[in-house]
């Protein structure tokens, strides 16, 4: 069996994300009791694949850290996803849609309520093999991504993600490294590359006409193409690698689609995003 458990603060897709799975064939139980983690590993059918929610709602929380070392001293194949997004968009999200956030009361407001959800599911995170920012995403790419990333991803080894962003929106949050590029010549300052991408050929032609465009890449290539298969050994199941320039628009997205392309010669698993692309 393979099991996927789903947590984050409320409003940030945990739902989306367990109904993406849903579809996708999984057996799937939100809010599922940690103290019947074992059990369903017990009765499990090995063929099948389950997801369950947790979050703040469950009980024995503290328990879930020695659950989950039980669960790699027996090999059992699990993964920990952990969501989340801006206090200011979930209390965005909870404000648009009217939904009453479940740690609110007479005493505790939406905002504090949020805040301190973050301290209830700090170990969790903390244990997280993936975690995804969902600040930026529509349910719509949500779904696409944990189709992508967790139901699709059938390859063995790691899983690698490439995506840009522009440092003035903020850094993403499930980074795990973050690479600046900001003094790489900007075609945002060229009027006929402006309203352009990285991706378009034109400005992939201005930034391969730069020598420092071609140096920082081999400079970033050869520091992953050396350190991943690091983070292999020793079983990590996914790797986001961040790239950033000023807007996210045209460094970034070259970069990005530069490192995926090369690297998915390599790795049987690589994805690019583009945060700032609409």
């Amino acid at each position: 069996m393979k099991l996927y458990i789903i947590s984050g603060r409320s409003g940030s897709g945990k739902s989306t994300a367990l109904r993406a799975l849903e579809d996708a064939g999984f057996n799937c139980i939100d809010n599922f009791p940690i103290g019947l983690l074992e059990s369903l590993i017990d009765e499990a059918q090995p063929d099948q694949s389950y997801a369950v929610g947790i979050d703040a709602r469950s009980d024995n929380l503290e328990a879930l850290p020695d659950i989950l070392a039980g669960m790699d001293a027996k090999n059992v194949e699990r993964e920990l996803i952990y969501l989340d997004a801006l206090t200011g968009t979930l209390v965005k999200r909870f404000s648009e849609t009217r939904r009453r956030h479940p740690l609110t009361n007479a005493q505790t407001d939406l905002l504090a309520a949020i805040e301190a959800e973050s301290d209830v599911l700090r170990n969790i995170a903390d244990l997280a093999d993936l975690t995804m920012d969902t600040t930026t995403m529509r349910s719509s790419e949500l779904v696409e991504v944990i189709r992508s990333r967790i139901a699709e991803h059938s390859a063995p080894g790691i899983s690698v993600l490439f995506r840009s962003f522009g440092f003035k929106f903020g850094v993403p949050v499930d980074a795990d490294l973050v690479f600046d590029i900001r003094c790489l010549p900007n075609p945002h300052w060229e009027a006929e590359l402006k309203s352009l991408s990285g991706a378009d050929e034109p400005v992939v032609k201005f930034l391969e006409s730069h020598e420092s465009v071609s140096e920082m890449f081999e400079d970033i290539a050869g520091f992953l193409g050396r350190w991943i298969p690091r983070f292999e050994e020793n079983n990590r199941a996914y790797l986001t690698v961040a790239l950033g320039c000023t807007g996210g628009q045209h460094r970034s997205v070259y970069m990005a689609e530069r490192l995926g392309s090369h690297f998915a010669k390599k790795f049987g698993d690589v994805l690019v995003r583009h945060r700032e692309l609409k």
